[in-house]
């Protein structure tokens, strides 16, 4: 399945931000996901609303995003957009909510154009005329005039700073901690068979430079157990790599490095694989925090085979199962949009403002949205992410305190590049690799699917 360029999340996504700084009445398993269900209650045209954008037949949402001066030159706010037209689609085919159609106005799109991201958010405040707003944002200085305002807001996730500890801002994802040590990164190079690992990173962000950081947190704390160390850092390279990176490959060569944990937008590692490959260190595997883009790796032939990529949510490559992936897929070729990352998180974004607005009843206000969403504890957007547990995690775990606000079960997903082709690392009916939240001890990953 192919998909656009789009730039993404995570302790994963962190790349794709050093770019950007440079220039309810709920059950707490609120997640469900059946296709034939509905939420129309016969009547809902007798309860009446106050709240912004909620008519007799419509609930009006905004979207804001970047679309200019993306310097990335991705897709991002259209087909953040993408996603999120698709899943109301899907559920006002079956009813919508309450008796009224899911909308999102042409007029309420904001393009934040990369550096207006607070004056679009003050905009929507200030208009008052939407019920929640989306945002899919690369610059993230709006988000807290939104939540000051009371404002439900479901965002693209790859800002956890501008999202920690604020109750009425939900993420695609748990707000996480991007400096803190994980076992995927040394669980990767266990499989590649590398012993010898490097990270490299932009020096324009703090955030690439946290990605750099986490990394080499992870191999000191998990490496004896992998039999891998991490032997050479450079957080200080300049976005664009505009004088190439042959020094710097050179220097790894010297030093035998066989894997490198990449914290770099997409053209980034596209320019390092190409360095490597000139240096005859084809052989080097790349772990990619920012390149689960089919179209970018097949175009690029058979540069990245042997990678693997990060993902962080059901891959598209993996089993539908009892999940909502085969409806995203359905809805999305119903519209005629492509499959993408970010649109992907378009859908998940939806998901959580349909299901928060079903939890608080039909008198909802957005107070009552924002309340009953901060009640679920296993949300998982139909099976398509780990589960949330939004009583504990608007806040990012730490080091010293990592199962306090971290997962149930620490998860990631993992693709391989052969042929030019990603495929699934390990089961595709359990697509997610798990170890336990409640410890940070090392072990070997279990197999896991949720719905």
């Amino acid at each position: 399945m192919s998909s656009t360029p789009t730039s993404s999340a995570v302790r994963r996504r962190l790349c794709a931000l050093a770019v950007l700084v440079c220039l309810a009445a709920s059950c707490s398993n609120a997640a469900s996901h059946s296709a034939g269900s509905t939420s129309t209650v016969s009547s809902a045209h007798a309860v009446t609303s106050s709240a912004p954008g909620v008519t007799s037949t419509e609930i009006r949402f905004s979207v804001l995003g970047t679309r200019s001066n993306n310097p990335l030159g991705t897709c991002v706010l259209d087909c953040y957009l993408d996603g999120v037209k698709a899943y109301f689609a899907w559920r006002n085919s079956q009813g919508g909510l309450f008796g009224r159609k899911l909308v999102v106005p042409s007029a309420d799109v904001y393009d934040d154009e990369l550096s207006q991201d607070q004056a679009k958010a003050v905009q929507i405040v200030s208009a008052d005329d939407t019920f929640a707003t989306f945002t899919a944002t690369e610059l993230a200085t709006g988000w807290s005039d939104l939540a000051k305002a009371g404002i439900p807001t479901y965002v693209w996730g790859v800002n956890p700073a501008q999202e920690n500890g604020l109750d009425d801002i939900f993420g695609h994802r748990e707000v996480f901690c991007p400096t803190c040590s994980v076992r995927w990164y040394p669980y990767v190079a266990k499989l590649a068979h590398a012993t010898k690992v490097a990270s490299l990173g932009y020096g324009v962000a703090q955030s690439s430079k946290d990605c750099v950081s986490g990394a080499t947190a992870s191999f000191r704390t998990y490496g004896k157990d992998v039999g891998a160390k991490m032997v050479y850092v450079d957080d200080a390279l300049a976005f664009g790599l505009p004088n190439g990176i042959g020094p710097e490959v050179s220097a790894m060569k010297a030093a035998g490095v066989n894997m490198i944990v990449g914290c770099l937008d997409l053209n980034g590692m596209k320019t390092l694989a190409q360095e490597l490959a000139r240096q005859g260190m084809s052989h080097v595997v790349l772990l990619h925090n920012n390149t689960y883009d089919q179209q970018f790796v097949k175009a690029a032939g058979s540069l990245f085979d042997g990678d693997y990529m990060l993902v962080e949510f059901r891959p598209f490559e993996a089993d539908a199962g009892d999940s909502t992936l085969t409806d995203f897929e359905q809805w999305m070729a119903k519209a005629r949009t492509p499959i993408t990352e970010v649109g992907m998180v378009g859908w998940i974004n939806a998901d959580e403002a349909y299901q928060g607005i079903k939890a608080a009843g039909p008198a909802f206000t957005r107070a009552s949205v924002i309340a009953a969403t901060n009640r679920m504890t296993h949300y998982t957007a139909g099976g398509l992410v780990q589960p949330i547990d939004w009583t504990r995690q608007h806040v990012a775990m730490s080091d010293a305190d990592p199962t306090a606000h971290g997962p149930k079960d620490d998860c990631i997903a993992l693709v391989t590049v052969v042929d030019g082709t990603f495929h699934l690392v390990g089961d595709r009916s359990k697509p997610w690799i798990c170890w336990p939240g409640n410890t940070t001890a090392w072990s070997e990953p279990e197999h896991m699917d949720f719905h």
